[in-house]
């Protein structure tokens, strides 16, 4: 993640200390799409969930020995994702089980499911924060959803999720058909008194990969980090947002700074020291992923891999397996990377978007996923 009101705007964020860590040591977030069931079935869902999904989940018995395995591995966060996990018939069981094992709990969520009650019981559950999906104004929403009426039951969940206290945000993926209604993303942000945005960079794993032309154009993709930059600005100067992170390309972090270069920003060397302290992409390390059948994948957006099932083996065994060999390549990011990485100044903060969408450990199937924007100037390290 990019925190752009950090870098940009100097707004001291909530998750700072898991973004720009003292040390390299920390344990990974988890995310666990815990069933594969959904009530919608949106274009771009990178699990290809619906309602129709019976794939095999794990029991309540498992899934609590799960989270047994994720405590006793010191990780700081579990967040419980799908499919929508509000169609999970025990997971307020399970958020009151990782509660008693002091996990910090998150839930991404479409947002529709979300009543009045169900608010009230996942404040009283102790959550910490719902991030709610939303594609752009109603009828981009409902298109990209394929439900008539999902954008008005997604703004009925976040109005109640902020009445019962809830600490809530918008999550927006990016692609080439939605890409220019970012200012209209923080326009309903403002209007639901929503303070935190995330900017998803689109990954063609899922049902993203039906999307004929999906990624957006680098000049798309420029247009739509400026509008970002720009927006940020005037929200912090109002007041009104004290979040707003791109997630996904770390592209992003270099030309952040050279924009800020370019305007002679006097943040520009705090941003700098701040994405060397996070060290850029740090997939299969920082965040792992854990499907609704006990699958270990190195993030959420590794659909083809497995690193092995918590039935099988505890999942600190899973993560610390070195001789795994695509945890092997991104965890040594200097010895494989994208041509394009090798030749660009910027490696260090980035460590590009080196992934293989088949799931393939062979390298000669890995690419820059999503693709890098920079120019070939830009990346030039004799700029």
């Amino acid at each position: 993640m990019i925190n752009i009101s950090k870098l940009y705007c100097g707004l001291a964020g909530v998750s700072d200390a898991l973004r720009y860590p003292t040390h390299r040591t920390i344990k990974p977030i988890v995310v666990f799409n815990c069933t594969p069931r959904c009530n919608l079935r949106c274009v771009h869902c990178y699990s290809s969930s619906e309602a129709a999904c019976r794939e095999q989940e794990l029991t309540t018995a498992q899934a609590k020995m799960l989270i047994d395995q994720i405590a006793a591995f010191g990780c700081p966060v579990l967040l419980f994702s799908g499919g929508e996990p509000l169609l999970r018939e025990d997971l307020f069981e399970l958020m009151e089980y990782a509660r008693q094992r002091k996990l910090r709990t998150v839930l991404s969520t479409n947002g529709t499911r979300i009543t009045e009650s169900v608010a009230e019981q996942l404040a009283e559950l102790g959550l910490s924060y719902a991030g709610i999906s939303l594609d752009g104004p109603q009828d981009v929403h409902d298109r990209f959803r394929r439900v008539d009426g999902a954008f008005l039951d997604t703004l009925n969940g976040i109005a109640y999720c902020r009445k019962a206290g809830i600490r809530t945000g918008l999550r927006f993926t990016m692609t080439r058909n939605n890409i220019e209604y970012v200012k209209n993303v923080f326009d309903i942000a403002a209007t639901a008194g929503v303070r935190r945005i995330c900017f998803y960079h689109l990954i063609r794993t899922g049902r993203a990969k039906e999307l004929t032309d999906s990624l957006p154009l680098p000049q798309q993709v420029r247009q739509a980090v400026d509008t970002i930059l720009a927006c940020t600005v005037e929200r912090v100067g109002q007041g009104v947002v004290e979040e707003v992170l791109t997630v996904g390309n770390h592209a992003d972090g270099p030309y952040l700074l050279m924009r800020m270069q370019a305007e002679n920003h006097p943040n520009q060397a705090s941003a700098a020291a701040l994405l060397a302290r996070s060290a850029g992409n740090r997939i299969g390390q920082n965040i792992a992923s854990v499907n609704w059948d006990g699958q270990v994948f190195p993030d959420q957006f590794w659909r083809n891999y497995s690193l092995g099932n918590i039935l099988e083996r505890p999942f600190g065994e899973i993560w610390q397996d070195e001789t795994d060999p695509v945890l092997g390549v991104l965890r040594n990011k200097r010895d494989y990377k994208d041509p394009k990485c090798g030749r660009c100044r910027w490696f260090e903060l980035c460590l590009g978007n080196f992934r293989s969408l088949n799931g393939s450990a062979d390298l000669a199937d890995w690419q820059n996923e999503p693709p890098c924007y920079l120019t070939e100037q830009e990346i030039s390290r004799t700029e």
